[in-house]
């Protein structure tokens, strides 16, 4: 786990100027950042896709295996979308019962966005701008 995120976190910075949030988990993960080189950071990410795909299948005795499924992305469209997106982001590790709190999963940044925001101004982003209905489409307006 702390290979893919080393990977995709060098991917991701190669082309974005902000990373706001993260969160890898062991069948996906989620990335909020600012780039103007969407193309090229994910043929990046494609790139790390097709490595690390090799290499494990390779370790595993499975290739030919699919590792790597899709890659997409949202514009952010408003304050609220940003705010919801990187709430969503977060607390995906909880949402998928890998943990009872977000800031406890090892492989995001919820810690490290704790020790910035402070724990009363991420409770009142979480409040201001919660995830309604996660995975029907929620950020799709």
């Amino acid at each position: 786990m702390s290979e893919c995120e080393t990977g995709i976190l060098d991917a991701c910075e190669k082309f974005s100027s902000s990373i706001y949030a993260w969160c890898i988990l062991p069948n996906h993960y989620h990335v909020l950042l600012e780039t103007v080189e969407l193309k090229e950071l994910i043929k990046e990410l494609g790139l790390f896709h097709g490595r690390s795909s090799f290499k494990w299948n390779g370790e595993d005795n499975q290739r030919g295996r699919k590792v790597w499924h899709n890659c997409f992305d949202r514009k952010i469209k408003s304050e609220r979308h940003f705010y919801a997106s990187l709430n969503y982001v977060l607390n995906n590790a909880v949402q998928h019962g890998y943990v009872d709190r977000w800031q406890d999963w090892p492989w995001s940044n919820a810690s490290q966005y704790l020790n910035e925001v402070g724990e009363e101004r991420a409770i009142e982003i979480w409040r201001e701008y919660p995830i309604l209905d996660y995975g029907k489409k929620w950020d799709v307006f």
